[in-house]
């Protein structure tokens, strides 16, 4: 069975660690970032034969590097190279969330946006056509979710289990992800 890390990326009180309890059933190490004074959460689940681990990161509303929080994020997605990652962003409050997720895809990392809290969107009047908005991303996976009610999960496990396959299949003999 093939490892794959993802990340767990987005603003504070996106619903970063909601999504992570989904995902991983609450299985998680939780420690220290290597010294840093920052909790590093990290799971794993297993769906169709792939075990995935995952790295909640610190929230932080971008990469800029100035706040402690934002470095590790930029750290471990640009040195330690995760084979994708879960943007969480707060449907509710896009704008603010967005400019993050332009960083992620700057930096040239698989991204998967999840739009969590799709109901405290509606309620504050808001659609959002996640089809358009992918097309507008430049064509990544964008899927609409209310992690809290497990709503959405099912189909980001798919996304990411359909991801790991592509990317084992187009992996030479031997390689490493």
């Amino acid at each position: 069975m093939t490892d794959f890390t993802i990340a767990l990326a987005g603003n504070p009180n996106a619903g970063k660690s909601t999504v992570f309890n989904a995902l991983t059933g609450s299985r998680q190490y939780v420690g220290n970032w290597p010294g840093k004074t920052v909790e590093k959460k990290e799971g794993n689940f297993k769906y169709n034969g792939f075990n995935i681990k995952v790295v909640d990161l610190p929230g932080t509303y971008s990469l800029s590097a100035y706040s402690l929080e934002e470095q590790i994020a930029r750290d471990f997605i640009v040195k330690e190279k995760p084979a994708l990652v879960v943007n969480v962003a707060d449907a509710a409050n896009l704008e603010r969330n967005l400019y993050l997720t332009m960083q992620i895809l700057e930096t040239g990392t698989p991204t998967v946006v999840v739009l969590n809290m799709m109901d405290m969107a509606g309620h504050r009047g808001f659609q959002i056509d996640t089809q358009k908005m992918s097309e507008g991303l430049g064509g990544i996976p964008v899927i609409s979710a209310i992690a809290s009610r497990n709503q959405g999960l099912d189909e980001l496990r798919q996304i990411i289990a359909d991801f790991v396959q592509a990317k084992q299949e187009a992996q030479p003999a031997g390689g490493i992800l």
